[in-house]
């Protein structure tokens, strides 16, 4: 399976950055070594000093798909999800001011947390769906997918225009402002709605 990961899909985080709005979603991958074991904690990278956390919407795709249209795309999920994409904000910035790929600040071992999957019946409506991200008790992080510039439907048939989805594919739809530096012993805990999805120490 892979992690297919979205950038710059909120106006407020493409502005906290410093970012150019893009025309089209930004698209990158993740390999499935990133993704952070159940119950284990985070573990600083030695290879950065600014490790960010980036709260995100996941969507498991459930059937094969390729080419797909956006009437179509709400047949090839029916779990939402809540995880967080850790970014290694230093080095992305060393590599993207080279004009390189950034993988490295990206896709590192743990760069994913993936939380609680829920139903998608248990949402009147997936674009209308609150999330945020508490750090140490204290909201950092906190948005609605309707703030999304490019919704989970129009995701889904971009994606597929050069990925196949497979049967448990990951889609991360984008972080909101709000991304910050984690420390040693911070307490991250994940919620959609108000139900908590995932909790992380950092180490």
């Amino acid at each position: 399976m892979k992690l297919i990961c979205i950038g710059r899909n909120y106006t407020d985080h493409i502005k906290e950055l410093e970012n150019e709005k893009p025309t089209d979603p930004v698209v990158f991958l993740k390999p499935d070594t990133s993704i952070l074991l159940k119950k284990q904690p985070f573990f600083i990278p030695d290879f950065s000093d600014d490790i960010h956390h980036e709260v995100e919407v996941l969507v498991k795709i459930n059937k094969v798909g390729k080419h797909i249209d956006k009437k179509f795309a709400h047949k090839y999920y029916d779990e939402i999800g809540l995880g967080i994409d850790f970014t290694a904000r230093d080095l992305q910035s060393q590599l993207k001011a080279k004009g390189l790929p950034w993988e490295k600040a990206k896709a590192f071992d743990g760069a994913a947390v993936i939380g609680k999957w829920l139903p998608k019946t248990q949402f009147q409506n997936i674009d209308t769906i609150n999330f945020s991200l508490k750090k140490n008790n204290t909201v950092v992080q906190s948005a609605n997918t309707a703030l999304m510039l490019w919704k989970i439907d129009d995701l889904i048939e971009y994606v597929s225009k050069y990925f196949t989805l497979k049967i448990g594919d990951i889609i991360f739809t984008g972080t909101p402002a709000g991304v910050g530096k984690v420390f040693t012993n911070d307490e991250l805990k994940g919620y959609i709605e108000n139900e908590e999805l995932f909790s992380i120490k950092i180490k």
